[in-house]
This record gives structure tokens, C-alpha cells and sequence, in this order.
């Protein structure tokens, strides 16, 4: 499998490592859309949203213990906002599920 994330994940692409534990790696976005943007991926190859399933779940419930950890470590005490994009029409650009974790500026509701 040649997948961005899994490379990234394996330490065979550098990254800015924002957190890691045994289930989910977090690091800095290339692109940041806000002061603080992190990707937040689990360790274990899902393709996207559409395919979590009840072997996987778990997975994403620690995405977001992750998420809960890196914003109390980086004093996101404002607010922030997770975003998951699915499939080719929802934006998602790398085939490996991934949450962007947006901050320390005001994210307007609807994106634009």
C-alpha cells in the first residue's frame, strides 16, 4: 500500500510530531488554515469515514481522546474546531482518514 499518512505515520516522511500514542499519531499540518492546524490520524490504515465499522470504532473514539490531550497541552482554551473530510466530493484529499484540528483564531460558521 503506497499511503501518505502510513509513510508519514512510520517515520519514512519527516513530520512535526504534535502527539503520539499507540493508537494515533498527530502532527503538523504543511498548509496550516489557521495559527494552530494538526492532522490527527489513527496508526491503523482506515480509508476514510465511510468505512468505520464496528472492528474500527475504537479507533476514532481514541482520535478523539487525542484531540481532548493536544487541546489541554496547547492551552486551546478559546475553542477550536475538528474537521474530517470524506470522499472526493467531501474534500478529502489523502486516502487515509484524517482529523484537522483547527485553532487560536476565529473559525466563522459556514467555512469560507
Amino acid at each position: 500500500m503506497d499511503c501518505l499518512f502510513c509513510s508519514i505515520i512510520k517515520g519514512e516522511i519527516p513530520s512535526t510530531k504534535i502527539y503520539e500514542d499507540d493508537y494515533v499519531y498527530a502532527f503538523a499540518d504543511i498548509a496550516p488554515q489557521a495559527p494552530f492546524h494538526a492532522v490527527i490520524v489513527p496508526k491503523e490504515h482506515i480509508k476514510s469515514a465511510a468505512e468505520i465499522n464496528s472492528q474500527n470504532s475504537h479507533l476514532i473514539a481514541k482520535v478523539y481522546e487525542a484531540v481532548a490531550e493536544i487541546a489541554k497541552r496547547e492551552n486551546l482554551e478559546n475553542g477550536f474546531r475538528v474537521v474530517n473530510n470524506c470522499g472526493e466530493d467531501g474534500g478529502q484529499t489523502v486516502g487515509h482518514i484524517h482529523f484537522h484540528l483547527l485553532a487560536r483564531r476565529n473559525l466563522a460558521w459556514p467555512p469560507g
